[in-house]
């Protein structure tokens, strides 16, 4: 009989503890974008490091996007366990019901709550060397490929618009998959890409035919009313000098659906590993505590406890 109940004590014990064990992990669902995109692989790699610096207590499972608006307008149906991506500008458009949100405004929006930054849109113009294009003046006359619906075809068109190139430059009607062929066999000058750097399609091009990517001027930068950003030199083969250019800030969000602790230790975790993420992938060195003051309303309550424990400042507007 006593050996009978010491083994019902036991096996009472081990449900126990695995129920305490299930109970303490927590599960996310982190929405950026499409698959086989970089900011997919971004993902990819966030839900390792956060399972590898959380001891497994926190498994991410990533689900792929159509796009920065789309994880906006699901907060209005998504609970605590949603984390996006998406620029901060658009946030605050969702907020204010403007541009792609007008007449879609929802209540959920205003409880938007930023955690951390991740690899922001870089803005790259690559020529090929035989162009003999070294600025942005030089495109005049050449074919260029922009692609098509992307963030960087868009902001590629509006800079020639502002740069007063838009009626001198042919544009190549193609898919920027096709680009780092269509520049090896002469087919065009140059291409117009948007995303992390180093870029993937940047780093072929460089690989297969000698590139130059182009600096833009200060002035040029004001124009666009965008974020500068500093390529160091020795990103891309054959680059010996920083590239001056302009990027979209990107930044992780949740709600405050979110619980404290769940927030305080994704960022955390986020920021312990991030050297870790940048030896295995090098787009994660473009973020550090000076991309901080890109995030626009407010951090998270849990996430702020860990910024005021690592004597990161946050603005007013932050907190």
């Amino acid at each position: 009989m006593k050996s009978l109940m010491k083994s019902a004590v036991a096996a009472f014990a081990l449900t126990t503890l695995g129920f305490t064990a299930a109970s303490a992990e927590t599960r996310i669902t982190y929405k950026s974008a499409k698959a086989g995109s970089s900011y997919y692989q971004m993902g990819v790699e966030l839900a390792e490091a956060m399972k590898a610096g959380t001891d497994g207590s926190i498994i991410v499972t990533i689900e792929e996007s159509q796009g920065s608006v789309q994880n906006v307008m699901e907060t209005k149906a998504r609970g605590g366990d949603y984390v996006f991506t998406t620029p901060p500008a658009l946030v605050r458009l969702a907020q204010q019901g403007k541009a792609m949100f007008e007449n879609k405004s929802d209540p959920k929006f205003a409880e938007i709550r930023a955690l951390f930054p991740i690899p922001s849109l870089t803005m790259h113009f690559v020529m090929s060397k035989d162009s003999g294009v070294t600025d942005l003046a030089g495109i005049e006359g050449k074919t260029i490929l922009l692609g098509k619906g992307s963030f960087g075809a868009t902001e590629g068109e509006k800079y020639l618009g502002l740069f007063g190139l838009a009626d001198t430059v042919k544009i190549a009607d193609a898919e920027l998959s096709n680009a780092v062929a269509a520049l090896k066999n002469g087919q065009i000058d140059g291409f117009v890409t948007a995303g992390s750097w180093p870029a993937p399609n940047v780093i072929e091009a460089a690989a297969s035919t000698p590139v130059t990517v182009l600096s833009m001027t200060e002035a040029q930068i004001a124009q666009t009313k965008r974020t500068t950003l500093v390529i160091p030199a020795g990103t891309y083969a054959g680059q010996d000098a920083d590239i001056q250019t302009t990027s979209l800030p990107v930044v992780a969000y949740t709600t405050t659906a979110m619980d404290d602790d769940t927030a305080y230790e994704l960022t955390k975790t986020f920021w312990e590993s991030k050297a870790k993420l940048g030896g295995n992938s090098p787009w994660w060195n473009g973020v550090n505590e000076g991309l901080m003051p890109t995030i626009e309303g407010t951090i998270h309550a849990g996430a702020q406890r860990y910024y005021d424990e690592a004597g990161i400042a946050l603005t007013d507007a932050q907190k």
